[in-house]
Protein backbone atom coordinates (compact mmCIF):
# COMPACT_ATOMS: atom_id res chain seq x y z
CA UNK A 1 0.00 0.00 0.00
CA UNK A 2 2.81 2.46 0.96
CA UNK A 3 4.87 1.75 -2.22
CA UNK A 4 1.36 2.43 -3.97
CA UNK A 5 1.30 5.58 -2.65
CA UNK A 6 5.08 6.40 -3.34
CA UNK A 7 4.76 5.21 -6.75
CA UNK A 8 1.57 7.56 -7.35
CA UNK A 9 3.41 10.79 -5.31
CA UNK A 10 6.49 10.51 -7.99
CA UNK A 11 4.11 10.39 -11.01
CA UNK A 12 2.25 13.01 -10.39
CA UNK A 13 5.42 14.69 -9.50
CA UNK A 14 7.09 13.68 -13.09
CA UNK A 15 3.94 15.10 -14.43
CA UNK A 16 3.89 17.83 -12.96
CA UNK A 17 7.62 19.00 -13.42
CA UNK A 18 7.01 18.30 -17.04
CA UNK A 19 4.55 20.15 -17.33
CA UNK A 20 6.27 23.13 -15.66
CA UNK A 21 9.11 22.74 -18.06
CA UNK A 22 6.69 23.05 -20.98
CA UNK A 23 5.49 26.52 -20.24
CA UNK A 24 7.52 28.78 -22.05
CA UNK A 25 7.85 32.36 -20.57
CA UNK A 26 9.03 35.15 -21.93
CA UNK A 27 9.48 39.03 -20.38
CA UNK A 28 9.65 42.44 -21.51
CA UNK A 29 10.49 45.84 -20.28
CA UNK A 30 7.14 47.47 -20.84
CA UNK A 31 8.58 51.03 -20.12
CA UNK A 32 11.10 50.61 -22.32
CA UNK A 33 8.79 49.56 -25.18
CA UNK A 34 6.37 52.25 -24.07
CA UNK A 35 8.93 55.13 -24.14
CA UNK A 36 9.72 53.80 -27.94
CA UNK A 37 6.49 54.51 -29.26
CA UNK A 38 5.63 57.08 -31.42
CA UNK A 39 2.25 57.94 -29.61
CA UNK A 40 3.97 58.04 -26.27
CA UNK A 41 6.04 60.89 -27.10
CA UNK A 42 2.59 62.42 -28.93
CA UNK A 43 1.05 61.90 -25.16
CA UNK A 44 3.78 63.25 -23.06
CA UNK A 45 4.39 65.90 -25.45
CA UNK A 46 0.57 67.13 -25.28
CA UNK A 47 0.63 66.62 -21.45
CA UNK A 48 3.60 68.89 -21.38
CA UNK A 49 1.58 71.37 -23.33
CA UNK A 50 -1.64 70.85 -20.39
CA UNK A 51 0.50 71.39 -17.75
CA UNK A 52 2.35 74.24 -19.61
CA UNK A 53 -1.38 76.05 -19.59
CA UNK A 54 -1.94 75.42 -15.75
CA UNK A 55 1.19 76.96 -15.11
CA UNK A 56 0.14 80.06 -17.02
CA UNK A 57 -2.86 80.20 -15.27
CA UNK A 58 -1.62 80.30 -11.55
CA UNK A 59 1.39 82.51 -12.85
CA UNK A 60 -1.77 85.31 -14.18
CA UNK A 61 -3.25 84.64 -10.45
CA UNK A 62 -0.24 84.95 -8.64
CA UNK A 63 0.57 88.04 -10.25
CA UNK A 64 -2.90 89.80 -9.48
CA UNK A 65 -2.70 88.64 -5.79
CA UNK A 66 1.11 90.17 -5.94
CA UNK A 67 -0.44 93.61 -7.36
CA UNK A 68 -2.97 93.82 -5.14
CA UNK A 69 -1.28 93.14 -2.01
CA UNK A 70 1.85 95.80 -3.49
CA UNK A 71 -1.35 98.09 -3.57
CA UNK A 72 -2.94 96.92 -0.29
CA UNK A 73 0.01 97.65 1.79
CA UNK A 74 1.12 101.33 0.00
CA UNK A 75 -2.52 102.47 0.55
CA UNK A 76 -3.38 100.31 4.19
CA UNK A 77 -2.41 103.40 6.44
CA UNK A 78 -4.85 105.68 4.90
CA UNK A 79 -7.71 103.09 4.41
CA UNK A 80 -10.63 103.36 6.85
CA UNK A 81 -10.82 100.48 9.41
CA UNK A 82 -13.70 98.25 7.21
CA UNK A 83 -12.31 99.51 3.70
CA UNK A 84 -8.95 97.85 4.93
CA UNK A 85 -10.45 94.51 6.71
CA UNK A 86 -12.36 94.49 2.87
CA UNK A 87 -8.83 94.09 1.15
CA UNK A 88 -7.04 91.69 3.84
CA UNK A 89 -10.28 89.51 2.87
CA UNK A 90 -10.24 89.90 -0.19
CA UNK A 91 -6.52 89.23 -0.44
CA UNK A 92 -7.07 85.90 2.15
CA UNK A 93 -9.80 84.44 -0.30
CA UNK A 94 -7.66 85.01 -3.66
CA UNK A 95 -5.12 83.00 -2.19
CA UNK A 96 -6.98 80.56 -1.19
CA UNK A 97 -8.42 80.57 -4.49
CA UNK A 98 -5.14 80.32 -6.25
CA UNK A 99 -4.22 76.99 -3.87
CA UNK A 100 -7.21 75.63 -4.40
CA UNK A 101 -6.89 76.17 -8.29
CA UNK A 102 -3.58 74.49 -8.39
CA UNK A 103 -4.72 71.55 -5.82
CA UNK A 104 -7.43 70.82 -8.83
CA UNK A 105 -5.05 71.77 -11.89
CA UNK A 106 -3.05 68.54 -10.09
CA UNK A 107 -5.63 66.41 -9.77
CA UNK A 108 -6.69 67.45 -13.68
CA UNK A 109 -3.11 67.20 -14.73
CA UNK A 110 -3.00 63.75 -13.41
CA UNK A 111 -6.33 62.26 -14.94
CA UNK A 112 -5.21 63.87 -18.35
CA UNK A 113 -1.81 61.82 -18.04
CA UNK A 114 -3.96 58.63 -17.42
CA UNK A 115 -6.34 59.49 -20.08
CA UNK A 116 -3.51 60.01 -22.93
CA UNK A 117 -1.27 57.21 -21.56
CA UNK A 118 -4.06 54.47 -21.30
CA UNK A 119 -4.58 54.20 -25.27
CA UNK A 120 -0.29 53.96 -25.36
CA UNK A 121 -0.23 51.07 -22.93
CA UNK A 122 -3.47 49.17 -24.38
CA UNK A 123 -1.64 49.25 -28.12
CA UNK A 124 1.53 47.88 -26.56
CA UNK A 125 -0.66 45.16 -24.19
CA UNK A 126 -2.25 43.90 -27.69
CA UNK A 127 1.20 43.95 -29.41
CA UNK A 128 2.84 41.72 -26.34
CA UNK A 129 -0.49 39.63 -26.24
CA UNK A 130 -0.02 38.58 -29.91
CA UNK A 131 3.79 38.13 -29.83
CA UNK A 132 3.13 35.82 -27.13
CA UNK A 133 0.38 33.97 -28.31
CA UNK A 134 2.52 33.61 -31.80
CA UNK A 135 5.49 31.99 -30.53
CA UNK A 136 3.72 29.83 -28.16
CA UNK A 137 4.37 31.99 -24.57
CA UNK A 138 1.98 30.60 -21.89
CA UNK A 139 3.38 34.12 -19.38
CA UNK A 140 5.06 37.54 -20.80
CA UNK A 141 6.52 39.51 -17.68
CA UNK A 142 6.80 43.07 -16.92
CA UNK A 143 10.59 43.50 -16.16
CA UNK A 144 10.41 46.84 -15.84
CA UNK A 145 8.53 46.65 -12.19
CA UNK A 146 12.00 45.08 -10.99
CA UNK A 147 10.67 42.30 -9.81
CA UNK A 148 12.15 39.73 -11.61
CA UNK A 149 15.14 37.94 -10.18
CA UNK A 150 16.40 36.44 -13.15
CA UNK A 151 15.78 36.39 -16.59
CA UNK A 152 16.97 35.09 -20.25
CA UNK A 153 17.95 37.35 -22.72
CA UNK A 154 16.64 34.53 -25.29
CA UNK A 155 13.07 35.49 -24.03
CA UNK A 156 12.96 39.01 -24.31
CA UNK A 157 10.41 39.78 -26.77
CA UNK A 158 10.80 43.50 -26.75
CA UNK A 159 12.11 43.24 -30.34
CA UNK A 160 9.33 41.12 -32.03
CA UNK A 161 7.36 43.63 -29.85
CA UNK A 162 8.50 46.63 -31.60
CA UNK A 163 8.53 44.78 -34.95
CA UNK A 164 4.95 43.85 -34.82
CA UNK A 165 3.99 47.90 -34.00
CA UNK A 166 6.29 48.97 -37.09
CA UNK A 167 8.86 50.32 -33.93
CA UNK A 168 12.78 50.66 -35.44
CA UNK A 169 14.50 50.06 -32.30
CA UNK A 170 18.26 51.90 -31.95
CA UNK A 171 21.21 50.17 -32.62
CA UNK A 172 22.37 50.19 -29.62
CA UNK A 173 19.41 47.73 -28.71
CA UNK A 174 21.23 44.32 -28.07
CA UNK A 175 18.36 42.22 -27.58
CA UNK A 176 18.02 39.06 -29.57
CA UNK A 177 14.48 37.52 -30.72
CA UNK A 178 13.56 34.43 -28.73
CA UNK A 179 13.89 31.42 -30.52
CA UNK A 180 10.83 28.93 -31.92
Amino acid sequence: MKNTLKLTLVGIAVILGNYAHAQKIAHIDLDSLISLMPESKTAQQSVQGYAKQLEQQVTVMQTELQTKYTEYQEKSKDMAEVVRASKEKELNDLNTRIQEFQQQAQVDYQKKTAELSKPVYDKAKQAIDQVAKENGYKYALDTSTGLILYSDPVDDILVLVAKKLGITLPTTTSIAPPKK
